[in-house]
């Protein structure tokens, strides 16, 4: 499974990487934050509730805008 995290509140690699680490280490996640694109592509080895990613961004400082699930092969 796959997600989409849209996040305001980056503003340069640091606040990319804060971020990054806080979804990482969440047990069962592989989290890659785009700064550019100020979203997260997280791919899930099982279900977690979207409370879980809102609460680890918000502790590290960001604001999650949207969450977005993508279903299928190559996840859209």
């Amino acid at each position: 499974m796959k997600k989409i995290i849209k996040i305001e509140g980056m503003t340069c690699s640091h606040c990319q990487a804060r971020v990054e680490k806080a979804l990482n280490a969440i047990a069962g996640v592989n989290a890659k934050v785009n700064l550019k694109k100020k979203a997260a592509v997280v791919n899930l080895n099982t279900d977690i509730s979207d409370s879980v990613f809102k609460d680890a961004v918000t502790e590290a400082g960001y604001e999650v805008v949207s969450i977005e699930e993508k279903k299928g092969l190559f996840g859209n």
